[in-house]
């Protein structure tokens, strides 16, 4: 059985995948739908929505209950919002990518709090936030 601290641990990075979704979805509102930057928006909405679903499943599989919120994790995606509407698209993506930065340096800080399957389901989700940065770094360099 899980330790109660790696549930808790998983559930924080529950929350800051919710977040995740939550602002690709207010930047893709922002976003017009004839951007280039759209469907690598979509992608990377797509791979933090699997994440939650995994995290998740995580949790429940080590006997925790999932968050069902972002909680405080929610201001960054009003703030990716606000960047979209008054600042445009390339702000909108800065402020992204300053997100996946911080979820990747998130995820290897904190592994080594978890026990060994915590630090076996976080090893993927690396991978995985590793892929979603290196995404969003390129499109704001063709931008």
């Amino acid at each position: 059985m899980a330790t109660k601290s790696s549930v808790d641990k998983l559930n924080e990075f529950l929350r800051g995948e919710m977040s995740a979704v939550e602002t690709y979805q207010m930047a893709l509102d922002k976003i017009e739908g004839t951007s280039a930057a759209r469907d690598e928006l979509i992608v990377n909405l797509k791979s933090h929505q699997d994440r939650v679903i995994a995290l998740q499943d995580a949790v429940v599989a080590l006997g925790g209950t999932p968050a069902r919120s972002s909680g405080p994790w929610g201001a960054f995606a009003k703030l990716v919002e606000g960047a979209a509407k008054v600042l445009g698209e390339k702000a909108a993506i800065d402020v992204l990518e300053e997100g996946e930065d911080h979820g990747l340096k998130d995820y290897r800080k904190d592994m080594e709090q978890l026990d060994a399957r915590g630090r076996q389901i976080v090893s993927g989700m690396i991978a995985m936030q590793q892929q979603t940065h290196d995404r969003l770094s390129a499109l704001k360099r063709r931008m």
